[in-house]
């Protein structure tokens, strides 16, 4: 079990160290955009619809990530006074009732956009836009699959360490 999480681990890992190049390119080419815009009055729908991607595909592929090194947002109202027990148990029915239900939920219901879109291979979001609107859409199970992967890998690491693993 621990094996499996590991890897799992690992896939989310090398994902986050590829997208932090995104946040490098967002920050050049946004710059790229205000000089070109402001100094030599020249704009690109293509280039300003590039950061939009950037963006999108940075945080919807980082999500797993996220929740492998614990920064996602949580509500802590009982929780952080909980004892380590009563913590396992509320991250394991919170994983297993409420994010790996909902990633399966948001994944089916957005399967068919997303089949549409590749069957179209859906154009730009303006004229002018770049021409691949289905990546984009793409991005949609993709988290699911990564968010729903690092899920389980918690769940896994939670039931070793009750079993004393």
């Amino acid at each position: 079990m621990l094996r499996l999480a590991d890897y799992i681990d690992a896939l989310n890992r090398a994902v986050a160290q590829g997208l932090r190049w995104f946040a490098v390119a967002m920050v050049l080419i946004q710059f790229g955009i205000v000089i070109g815009r402001y100094v030599f009055g020249v704009n690109s729908i293509w280039v300003q619809e590039s950061v939009l991607y950037l963006h999108g595909a940075l945080f919807m592929l980082a999500a797993g990530y996220t929740l492998l090194v614990d920064k996602h947002v949580r509500v802590d109202i009982f929780y952080a006074k909980a004892s380590a027990a009563t913590r396992r148990r509320i991250d394991i029915a919170g994983h297993l009732v409420l994010l790996l239900p909902a990633m399966a939920a948001l994944g089916w219901w957005s399967w068919p956009s997303v089949r549409n879109a590749w069957k179209i291979l859906e154009g730009p979001i303006s004229v002018g836009g770049i021409e691949a609107v289905f990546l984009l859409k793409s991005l949609i199970p993709l988290f699911c699959l990564l968010v729903a992967l690092q899920s389980v890998a918690i769940v896994l690491r939670l039931v070793a360490e009750r079993d004393g693993a």
